[in-house]
């Protein structure tokens, strides 16, 4: 009896406020290409949240909990220092004890020791983030 193959969940994490326009979308975009066949995709993107609001702002932090929570993996873009991406690394990797696969243009002299720390693994381009993913948990 032929079993089926159970679907991990990644969660797209990287910056998102005050992101160059559009950039923030356009690596999920292509993330979501390179994995859609392969893995179930929780992006943050897909929820109508304006930043700085003060009546959203709780929802925001809630939602992507939420998402960490229901994820197996989390894919982080570390282009940039970001509090918001950095909650959400250690809450995955020391409160739920997920794989945090990043991918950064910083060397790891400029990285910050709490991403070096909390990151399972940090590679230098999405692509590279991508692959190492397919080979670790596409079963």
């Amino acid at each position: 009896m032929k079993m089926d193959k159970q679907v991990q969940t990644v969660y797209l994490s990287g910056p998102i406020m005050d992101e160059v326009e559009g950039s923030a979308r356009e690596w999920r975009e292509t993330a979501k290409a390179l994995l859609k066949d392969r893995f179930r995709l929780l992006d943050p993107m897909r929820r109508k949240f304006v930043d700085r609001q003060v009546d959203s702002a709780n929802e925001i932090v809630e939602f992507d909990l939420q998402d960490v929570r229901n994820s197996d993996i989390i894919l982080v873009n570390y282009n940039r220092a970001s509090i918001g991406t950095s909650m959400e690394v250690f809450y995955a990797a020391h409160d739920q004890g997920k794989f945090v696969v990043a991918f950064s243009p910083l060397e790891y002299k400029d990285c910050s020791p709490w991403m070096a720390r909390f990151c399972t693994k940090i590679l230098p381009t999405l692509e590279d983030a991508v692959d190492y993913i397919i080979t670790h948990f596409d079963e």
